[in-house]
């Protein structure tokens, strides 16, 4: 189970992160324990959910590339779901410059970017997808991710999760955020979408896939 944000740093002292508390991702992993499942949780550093996390084995995770080599790691035959609800962070930063009064741009190396630099530029550049290597690390488990969409319609998040499905060889996906809306869909790779009006509707499905 992967829960909460990356983060990727701009400088030894500032960082680029994501809305997310962590508390959909704990609860699910909660949950999982609670029905007899051998749970390990990965949660961002940066997650602020204060709920008890009761899952057999926690570990925390800081970049996107932290989170990589984590699951990466733990991967094999052997883990039978994963669960990747992680606010993945989809930018990095590149390379930053300073802009001058007359406009002249300086690139700007320090390992903490002074004010006196002024207006900076800041290159953001994607960084590599952690679900689309799910299947390679672990090529029989079951696995759902997500999709937290923010713009568009119900039917926009739904074909958003139809294709992340296709496109990373998962077996469901769950759909949420304000384009969805209230509540959950659950996506399988058939194309059918499932609505679940709350939480613990959800959890139980999720907890049916997998047994």
């Amino acid at each position: 189970m992967t829960a909460g944000p990356t983060y990727e740093p701009l400088d030894g002292a500032r960082r680029l992160t994501n809305f997310s508390t962590g508390q959909l991702g704990t609860e699910l992993s909660n949950f999982l324990a609670a029905q007899g499942h051998q749970v390990t949780l990965f949660i961002g550093q940066q997650a602020s959910h204060p709920g008890e996390r009761r899952a057999q084995q926690i570990e925390t995770f800081t970049t996107t590339d932290n989170l990589r080599m984590k699951l990466e790691a733990l991967g094999g035959n052997a883990v039978d779901a994963v669960f990747h609800s992680a606010a993945v962070s989809d930018f990095a930063f590149g390379k930053v410059w300073s802009r001058s009064s007359d406009g002249d741009l300086t690139e700007v190396r320090s390992g903490k970017i002074s004010t006196k630099f002024g207006t900076l530029i800041a290159e953001l550049v994607p960084t590599k997808k952690v679900i689309a290597n799910l299947r390679i690390w672990f090529p029989k488990a079951i696995i759902t991710g997500w999709k937290y969409e923010v713009d568009g319609q119900r039917a926009d998040v739904i074909r958003a999760a139809q294709a992340q499905i296709s496109e990373c060889l998962t077996n469901a996906c769950v759909a949420n955020g304000p384009s969805y809306g209230d509540g959950f869909g659950l996506v399988a790779r058939n194309g059918t979408s499932t609505h679940f009006a709350d939480k613990p509707a959800l959890f139980a499905a999720l907890e049916k896939s997998i047994r």
